[in-house]
């Protein structure tokens, strides 16, 4: 079969080595390889779907910078330690949390292509367990001023 370099034919894609045209699996150029490499491709809807959930973790640990700041940047009124610290806590939580969804979105992925079950996600009950803290130090620091 004669392609064209660049050229892809059903998950195949061509590549120019010594004036000879040599076919090689598309899957091996992604990253990250670990993931890539095993299993096959599953439904590109569940795919995106999984890359649909990684984004949500990325947004809520923007959303977290952002509260972590606002509380430093504007006047609230909460005794000085304890918005200092909500804060830090907020930010600290802020960047854990891309770890987190990554790590978990390798393991779901690679769950996919192998057929197996997806994986539980510790990243929820963490998260639900500080915005938990987070409102109780705001709720009990309103009642401090």
């Amino acid at each position: 079969m004669r392609l064209r370099e660049g050229e892809a034919l059903r998950g195949l894609v061509a590549t120019q080595e010594i004036n000879e045209y040599k076919v090689v699996p598309m899957s091996d150029s992604r990253f990250p390889r670990s993931v890539f490499a095993v299993g096959t491709d599953p439904d590109p809807r569940f795919t995106l779907a999984n890359e649909r959930t990684f984004l949500a973790w990325i947004r809520t640990s923007l959303a977290l910078i952002a509260g972590g700041v606002a509380l430093e940047a504007f006047d609230v009124p909460l005794p000085d330690t304890l918005r200092a610290a909500v804060s830090v806590f907020m930010l600290i939580v802020a960047i854990i949390l891309p770890v987190v969804a990554w790590g978990h979105w390798k393991q779901s992925e690679r769950a996919m292509r192998e057929n197996r079950s997806l994986p539980f996600s510790f990243g929820l009950p963490v998260l639900v367990a500080v915005i938990v803290v987070v409102a109780g130090a705001l709720l009990v620091g309103e009642f401090l001023v």
